[in-house]
């Protein structure tokens, strides 16, 4: 007689089923179930893939700069560039024909112009306005998404006005709003608010629809965290420099989930169309919350320090090229509905070759 043979029972039981003769499969565990099967090749697992990334989902963050053909990089962020306005369109072009459907908009501004109150921030005619309008010109079905903040006009780094040390919640909504409605008026499709006032998303919203741009959506900045991964990115808008102190006074705790989802219904009540978390990937749970308890379209920042470590590690080799692409899913299956990310354009160049 054959050796009895162990039936290895389901996970959480303590008894094992043995028998003296053929094995006994029960429905519902291995060797009935072999999860391998789903996995055996490319067909199936595309059928079975529970989540899939795709051009639609991407947001390019682009930076401008003042002058003339201008194509700088940015040394912090390998193959990042900033854009001169006159050259913007052209390259959000190369976006466009990819069908990325939306690309971010950020400035360099010139220090000799940078104020203690972003005064420049209000000029129609600033980077973020000109760049707007060309794309617009060039480029009328990209949907062009305008930060509003305070930080690459004011001389100090902060996104508010200062009095002493303290940052000044109203008198700061007051400026924002004045430079959404010419964000709006420039052409812009989507505000987003990324200073974490308080208030700040009902205030444009009112001033939005008063001014006849009740079609403008707001994506906020809602669960902005005070992050260390924020470096290479004010590398690029020229603000680490000036940054005096840090942003914990009005950027949130990484401790914090609850507070966040505080923040995400109080920007829903106050009217926002579309709610962001900003870093993406240390914060994976707090997408998850916001997608499972508000239901709205929720956005996540695949912010440039997240980007300068995955691209500087594929440079030397320490990683894959494919973590591109696996990073960018893994928001995806935490319920994120759209990435802004530096990677937009490679990533849809790879989607598009079938990577």
């Amino acid at each position: 007689m054959s050796d009895p043979k162990i039936v290895t029972p389901p996970f959480g039981r303590d008894e094992t089923t043995i028998n003296t003769g053929t094995v006994s499969e029960t429905p519902g565990r291995y060797p009935t179930v072999r999860m391998r099967r789903n996995r055996s090749n490319d067909a199936v697992r595309r059928m079975v893939a529970e989540n899939k990334l795709s051009v639609d989902d991407l947001i390019w963050p682009m930076f401008i700069v003042d002058g003339e053909n201008q194509r700088q990089p940015v040394d912090s962020m390998p193959g990042v560039i900033r854009y001169s306005t006159d050259v913007i369109a052209e390259a959000a072009n190369e976006a466009f024909e990819l069908g990325i459907p939306a690309i971010a908009l950020f400035p360099f501004t010139d220090p000799d112009a940078k104020t203690s109150d972003g005064r420049e921030s209000l000029d129609p005619e600033n980077l973020v306005c000109t760049a707007i309008r060309n794309v617009k010109a060039q480029l009328p079905e990209m949907m062009v998404v305008c930060d509003v903040a305070l930080d690459p006009y004011t001389s100090h780094g902060h996104d508010g006005v200062m009095d002493g040390e303290t940052i000044l919640n109203d008198e700061t909504v007051d400026i924002l709003t004045k430079q959404a409605f010419n964000q709006a008026e420039a052409g812009c499709d989507t505000i987003s608010p990324s200073d974490m006032m308080d208030g700040r998303v009902g205030a444009i919203r009112q001033v939005l629809d008063a001014s006849g741009f009740d079609d403008v959506r707001i994506m906020a900045y809602s669960a902005k965290y005070a992050s260390g991964f924020y470096g290479p990115f004010r590398d690029a808008i020229g603000t680490k420099a000036a940054l005096i102190g840090d942003k914990r006074t009005y950027q949130m705790d990484p401790a914090n989930s609850d507070e966040a989802m505080r923040e995400i219904a109080l920007d829903i009540q106050e009217g926002a169309d579309m709610v962001m978390v900003k870093p993406g990937m240390p914060y994976l749970d707090i997408v998850r919350r916001i997608k499972d308890s508000f239901g709205m379209p929720t956005f996540v920042y695949q912010v440039s320090g997240e980007y300068a470590m995955l691209k500087g590690a594929v440079e030397r080799g320490w990683l894959d090229e494919k973590v591109v692409l696996e990073s960018l899913l893994g928001f995806k299956r935490a319920g994120a509905d759209g990435v802004l990310t530096y990677f937009a354009v490679e990533a849809a160049k790879k989607l598009k070759a079938g990577s």
